[in-house]
């Protein structure tokens, strides 16, 4: 029988516990999960907890209802969150699906804009690290164009984050290397919004079309903001989320 341990909120232990299973294959998509009740008994909690516990996987859409059947694990249940993304570049250094690719198209130093100065809690117009990468799936069409940013004096001891090439073990991960900051938590804010006509012209959308905008924010254990991303896919709706790294 599984433990709650003080460490996180009852429900995030439990949704941890079913993505792990998904990770490693003991869950594969279309089996089938305990219910409500049997989770809570399981985990000796409420079935409240429980419940908030699958309608987190099923808004991360790592899970989903099947009317008739009860809960099952997703078709498409990797590579779905940011929480997948990272448990990803943690175990393989890439958070491309298989058959994708990217290619790095700027990487220079930039006046930070408003958002940015914010996020990185450094001067607006100040030196910011800006990375652009357009990724691709195997057809070689364009899925997602994204922009990620770091305070400009990283360029001293991070040089390779000035280097238009992807950066083999991660960006994120190679700062860790060269600063000892490790990034411990993140978070997503997805949002819709209509293409400019660039963004149309990179993703071969019509021009206005609704785009998938998602925000990301690394920080590390000390609440200080590693890097910030920009990401712009297909069309969605406002969602948050937390993770742990």
């Amino acid at each position: 029988m599984p433990q709650i341990q003080r460490s996180l909120p009852p429900y995030m232990q439990v949704t941890a516990s079913i993505r792990e299973q998904i990770e490693t294959g003991q869950l594969a998509p279309g089996d089938l999960l305990p219910t409500d009740r049997q989770l809570a008994e399981d985990w000796s909690i409420s079935r409240a907890t429980a419940q908030k516990a699958l309608t987190v996987l099923k808004v991360e859409g790592v899970i989903e209802a099947v009317q008739g059947s009860g809960t099952r694990v997703a078709a498409d249940s990797l590579h779905r969150s940011g929480r997948d993304r990272a448990a990803s570049v943690r175990k393989a250094g890439r958070i491309y699906s298989p058959g994708e690719y990217a290619k790095i198209t700027k990487a220079e130093l930039a006046p930070a804009p408003a958002d940015v100065a914010e996020v990185l809690d450094i001067d607006q117009g100040a030196p910011a690290i800006r990375r652009v990468r357009i990724t691709y799936t195997a057809e070689n069409v364009a899925r997602s164009a994204s922009t990620s940013w770091y305070d400009g004096a990283l360029a001293a001891i991070a040089p390779l984050l000035l280097e238009a090439e992807r950066i083999k073990e991660g960006s994120w991960r190679y700062l860790e290397e060269k600063t000892d900051r490790a990034a411990t938590h993140g978070q997503d804010r997805i949002s819709e919004r209509n293409a400019t006509p660039e963004e149309a012209e990179i993703l071969g959308l019509e021009e206005g079309a609704a785009l998938k905008v998602t925000r990301t924010i690394l920080r590390d254990a000390d609440g200080i903001a590693i890097e910030y991303g920009v990401s712009i896919s297909g069309g969605g709706r406002e969602s948050v989320y937390d993770y742990d790294l």
